[in-house]
């Protein structure tokens, strides 16, 4: 479990990929000290296990269902990615409940500078956008953003200077994919309504 807080950008060393799976390997200096083998970390909002472990860097095996479901066999060596290690008890809950079981995945449409924000919209299919309120919760990359606009094909966040110097989604070229979650708790609340 994650809360959608990125605690460091890591940057894509080597990825390779076979009809099977893929390889990737991260350089992470701010946290590849921080974590063990066996052990979850969020890349770009992705739950994966760390493989290998060689500080400053780690690896993670892709599958390919995590292949299918989001943008990771985008990357390329070079890559800036997004990395939160698994919320630990007594961590602070400074986004909201993310999961890493990435729902969907998304295209960045336009980047707007609005003063000191950046406000980002992105295009995202109908098993996303049910879910997505105005002032609602979703993750983007694994970033926890708020919803601020929202049509019937795509939606906008604004991300505040912290979040643009911190997280790789300013980085990123229009039309790049991205890994989106929705809220858990909507998705239960439709089964409750639907199936009650």
């Amino acid at each position: 479990m994650f809360t959608g807080i990125v605690t460091a950008l890591g940057t894509v060393t080597h990825f390779a990929a076979s009809a099977d799976e893929a390889d990737l390997e991260i350089a992470a200096p701010e946290i590849a000290s921080t974590l063990s083998p066996g052990e979850s970390v969020a890349v770009n909002g992705t739950c994966l296990t760390v493989a290998t472990l060689e500080p400053p860097a780690f690896a993670c095996k892709l599958t390919p269902e995590t292949l299918s479901r989001t943008g990771l066999g985008d990357l390329s060596p070079g890559d800036r990615v997004n990395l939160e290690p698994a919320l630990r008890v007594g961590d602070s809950l400074g986004g909201h409940i993310v999961q890493g079981h990435v729902d969907a995945t998304g295209t960045i449409l336009a980047r707007t500078p609005v003063g000191d924000s950046v406000v980002m919209r992105f295009t995202a299919p109908p098993e996303v956008l049910r879910y997505l309120i105005v002032k609602g919760s979703v993750a983007v990359d694994g970033v926890s953003l708020t919803v601020s606009e929202l049509n019937a094909q795509d939606f906008a966040v604004s991300l505040v200077q912290y979040t643009q110097e911190h997280t790789n989604l300013t980085r990123q070229p229009l039309g790049a994919r991205v890994n989106l979650e929705v809220d858990l708790f909507a998705k239960y609340v439709e089964r409750l309504l639907v199936h009650d």
